[in-house]
């Protein structure tokens, strides 16, 4: 008898991704689709996508999607989480969103603690709009907007989100993964889960941040791109878990 061992998870949507060969979007996208099935919350989801390559977001995901202005998710996710507080609610956010333009958002919301789940894609760069130098773009990174590179004396050093979200008082679980191999999107899987699990418990602020690729902004293959990952994303970027407040 033949049973079904892989599929797609009912919270994903059964259409094409926009995104570029080797983009890491999609990998995400599908884990939180299997976590939101496993914990059987998809009918009481919302996630809240602001301007970045994630705009499409409400495509992809078999649930209700609030679009958000740029930077704004945390805001829109603050209030809907205060409205519909027995919401699973969340914001999926890039880098050059939820680091630069929307970087005063994310810190007060977890200053106050706010009920949310916050999954904060760090590619490095801004994807979208066309391969800008970010707030974590490395030194000596090139982007067209540094074309000879991050210059450190000009332009300072690569914002560590999580290190210094995790020194906020009313953050309950911060935590940095990648999913540049299966043993890593597993890790990645089961903060993510946690991370949701911690908000439908009634516990504080929550954020995932992902290390991604962007091959196409960063001028390679999607197999080059796993290995800058690797050599140059990770040392800068190390994963593990910056708080957990429960001590679980």
């Amino acid at each position: 008898m033949n049973s079904k061992l892989y599929a797609r998870p009912e919270s994903l949507a059964d259409v094409p991704f926009h995104y570029c060969p080797g983009c890491q979007h999609g990998i995400v996208h599908r884990i939180i689709a299997e976590v939101i099935d496993e914990l059987g919350v998809r009918k009481q989801t919302i996630g809240v996508a602001p301007v970045g390559c994630s705009v499409l977001a409400y495509d992809y995901f078999n649930f209700d999607i609030v679009q958000a202005s740029h930077g704004r998710a945390p805001a829109v996710a603050t209030g809907v989480k205060r409205v519909c507080p027995d919401s699973t609610v969340f914001t999926y956010q890039g880098d050059g969103d939820l680091a630069s333009i929307g970087c005063a958002e994310i810190v007060h919301a977890a200053a106050r603690g706010e009920k949310i789940t916050t999954i904060f894609i760090n590619n490095a760069i801004y994807g979208m709009t066309g391969g800008q130098m970010a707030p974590t773009t490395l030194v000596d990174q090139v982007t067209t907007t540094s074309p000879y590179g991050r210059n450190e004396n000009q332009v300072g050093t690569p914002l560590c989100i999580s290190e210094m979200l995790s020194t906020i008082q009313g953050a309950r679980f911060i935590a940095r993964v990648a999913v540049n191999n299966p043993s890593n999107m597993a890790k990645a899987k089961a903060a993510i889960k946690k991370a949701f699990q911690l908000q439908n418990s009634g516990e504080g602020f929550c954020l995932i941040e992902v290390l991604s690729t962007c091959p196409t902004n960063w001028g390679m293959t999607p197999v080059e791109a796993v290995k800058w990952l690797e050599t140059n994303m990770i040392p800068q970027y190390p994963l593990g878990v910056f708080k957990d407040a429960g001590g679980e």
